[in-house]
């Protein structure tokens, strides 16, 4: 699958008038074709984008994406027949997850230092505690920005593609079974490939995750899901307090049936 380049919206235009008042031209020999190889390098016209530089709505991403999910700090364009989920904590959304029918992608983008670097150190990290963790096949895999961690468990398996970016980088987590782990590998460095990065001017230390504002739809989907956790937990704890005294007038119960018993023993 292609990452890059992208049509750009103006040039798609272009495309449209020229087709529709075709000129005739003169012999011209083909232009010739990039490498494969030439593509991954760095231009432009390639991603991830750093936001503030560079404007989203010059690119069309339709060929890869029917929508683009608004994260504040990050634009997805979302890959067709994916979903997203938040995944709550104790205290509110956790994480977010971009779900696909082969896996699962994690983004998350980190403030980053000027001179960039993050990622290299950032891998081995991952690397080191994937290691720690009891992890089979942990190991580095050549991607398109330089190295991905990889590692599976089981019939599963999980891979890290980071990218550094001007004062930020950007950290993609996959998950799927090992035999769709390829697959997804394919989808995600697409998604990578055309997410916008948004650092902003805030002071953010480097290594901290930028901040994400939810869409409304999303904003919607987390204050139902905490409601009803909060409703579970007035049930339950509805719920043992109404078996503390259950337990307590049974209590009561057996004592007044000793003292009972004591009396009758006494006669």
């Amino acid at each position: 699958m292609a990452l890059w380049p992208f049509a750009k919206k103006k040039d798609k235009d272009k495309d449209k008038d020229a087709h529709a008042e075709p000129e005739v031209q003169s012999e011209a020999q083909p232009e010739p074709q990039p490498e494969a190889d030439a593509a991954l390098q760095s231009t432009p016209d390639t991603g991830p984008f750093d936001g503030d530089s560079v404007d989203i709505e010059e690119f069309d991403f339709s060929d890869f994406s029917t929508g683009i999910l608004n994260l504040g700090s990050m634009k997805i364009p979302l890959p067709k027949e994916s979903q997203v989920q938040v995944e709550m904590g104790e205290k509110g959304p956790r994480m977010l997850h971009i779900v696909t029918r082969l896996g699962r992608i994690t983004p998350v983008a980190f403030a980053a230092p000027t001179h960039g670097g993050q990622w290299e150190e950032a891998s081995q990290k991952i690397h080191d505690g994937m290691q720690r963790d009891g992890l089979d096949d942990v190991r580095f895999l050549d991607g398109p920005w330089g190295r991905e961690v990889y590692a599976t468990k089981g019939a599963n398996a999980m891979r890290v593609i980071g990218v550094d970016g001007p004062r930020w980088m950007l950290r993609l987590t996959l998950a799927a079974p090992q035999a769709k782990a390829d697959e997804l590998a394919e989808i995600a460095r697409g998604v990578a490939a055309r997410t916008f990065v948004y650092r902003g001017d805030a002071p953010v230390l480097a290594g901290n995750s930028l901040p994400v504002a939810l869409p409304a739809p999303l904003v919607e989907q987390v204050q139902k899901a905490m409601k009803k956790r909060e409703e579970q937990a007035r049930l339950q704890r509805e719920n043992d307090t109404a078996q503390a005294k259950r337990h307590d007038d049974q209590a009561l119960n057996d004592a007044a049936q000793a003292l009972r018993n004591l009396g009758n023993q006494k006669d």
